[in-house]
């Protein structure tokens, strides 16, 4: 059995302190005078609503921005992003529930009119659903809310969809999600063209929407193809969007489909260090060359993309030690609150944020000009978030800071392993 690290960061240095905007360090700062150990998060929600407008702006009228709460559910943050965004992607009942106070506290859509002929109502603010596995009480509370698609990910889950939208009296919005056998584009698509636990393979599509339009309690108005993933390319993706409308006429017209409603997913990627970032400029210009047919809505379902870079994960160094000839910095945290590094397997870069008091009567333990490896509280191996980085210096007191912590960060990470305090979050 192999333990899972990130990879090494060497030759890299770590972040130098400026790096994390001045207010965030006088927060943290702030935090750390608490006379506890500190291991939290910090966002600040206008930035989130900055990428969200950003992206918004660059696109065509009849593209749509929902994001995906699942990247950072924390309140503040989907609350912040409200205002900006066309919608939500939900997978879960909690996360409906967050969205639609999100969008009621926004504003959004309030004057919106009930349903009628046993059409569901339009809910407080425009709300699509996925996820493989949605049990009959989170279909149950979709139908309810009148969410405007839920992306059906089996012949079963339209059945059970169908059966909870009869017994309410209503017709529930449904495009079915594709695993398409071939994604002709080249870059990071990776959700595509293999066996998958997620939607319906390709060469079954026809036979799944002949069943379902028997179904009473079904409108059948599109497709969800989520095949992309961390895309940097602004060219590649907009061919990838291209090439999912023109796959959704087709099929739609094949198999008699009122198409109503494409949802690409989500996939546009983040850049860590040495990478480019995503142009989202580049992006509209190429979208706009796009033409849907009238009346169709296309979904782009950012979340990382969307909140990466709105926050921060801190945590106290507890302790430094050596080992054998190298330096490790012992975190107030781990894996159990910051996952990410391990799982995704990135380099993870690094701010040292110093805390000059020091409380304790013994000598504070430091490392200088060395490659330290950080490493959580855990008691496993595993708990290693950055390795061999150099740093100027770090002491024991002092905040580790990882910048780009505001999505799949707290969401991700162990909160019950050894059974330490979860993390603190925060917006500024």
């Amino acid at each position: 059995m192999s333990v899972q690290f990130p990879p090494s960061a060497a030759p890299r240095s770590a972040y130098p302190v400026d790096v994390l905007p001045a207010m965030v360090r006088r927060r943290l700062l702030e935090l750390a005078d608490a006379g506890r150990p500190l291991s939290a998060y910090v966002y600040d929600g206008d930035v989130a609503a900055g990428r969200a407008r950003e992206l918004r702006a660059a696109l065509p009228e009849w593209a749509a921005v929902y994001y995906a709460v699942k990247a950072n559910s924390f309140p503040g943050v989907v609350e912040a992003l409200a205002p900006y965004v066309d919608g939500f992607e939900v997978a879960s009942v909690a996360e409906l529930e967050l969205a639609l106070r999100a969008g009621r506290l926004a504003g959004r859509h309030a004057d919106q009119p009930p349903g009628q002929d046993g059409e569901n109502p339009a809910p407080a603010v425009p709300v699509v659903a996925a996820g493989p596995a949605k049990s009959v009480p989170v279909l149950t509370a979709l139908v309810r809310a009148g969410v405007e698609a839920i992306n059906a990910e089996s012949l079963l889950e339209l059945h059970r969809i169908s059966r909870i939208a009869v017994a309410e009296g209503v017709t529930a919005r449904v495009a079915l999600r594709v695993n398409p056998a071939e994604i002709p584009i080249t870059g990071a698509l990776l959700m595509g063209g293999a066996a998958s636990q997620f939607g319906v393979a390709e060469p079954d599509v026809p036979e799944v929407l002949r069943e379902a339009r028997k179904l009473p309690g079904l409108d059948l108005v599109g497709f969800h193809i989520h095949a992309a993933s961390g895309n940097l390319d602004a060219a590649t993706h907009a061919a990838y969007l291209r090439w999912c409308v023109e796959w959704s006429v087709r099929t739609a017209r094949e198999t008699g489909i009122e198409l109503r409603h494409v949802d690409i997913g989500g996939g546009i990627g983040v850049a860590f260090e040495g990478e480019e970032p995503f142009d989202v400029g580049r992006f509209g210009e190429l979208a706009a060359g796009i033409e849907p047919p009238a009346g169709v809505k296309v979904i782009l379902e950012p979340g990382r993309f969307v909140v990466a870079d709105c926050g921060w994960y801190a945590a106290e160094v507890t302790d430094v030690k050596t080992s054998y000839g190298e330096s490790f910095a012992v975190l107030r945290g781990g894996i159990n609150h910051f996952q990410l590094p391990t799982s995704w397997d990135i380099v993870h870069n690094v701010a040292v944020l110093p805390v000059e008091k020091w409380a304790e009567e013994c000598p504070r333990p430091t490392a200088e000009n060395t490659r330290v490896t950080v490493v959580g509280e855990l008691c496993t191996p595993e708990d290693t978030l950055l390795r061999d980085v150099l740093i100027d210096r770090v002491r024991a007191g002092d905040l580790i800071v990882f910048p780009y912590a505001g999505s799949y960060g707290w969401e991700f990470a162990m909160h019950s392993f050894l059974g330490h305090p979860v993390a603190e979050r925060h917006l500024l």
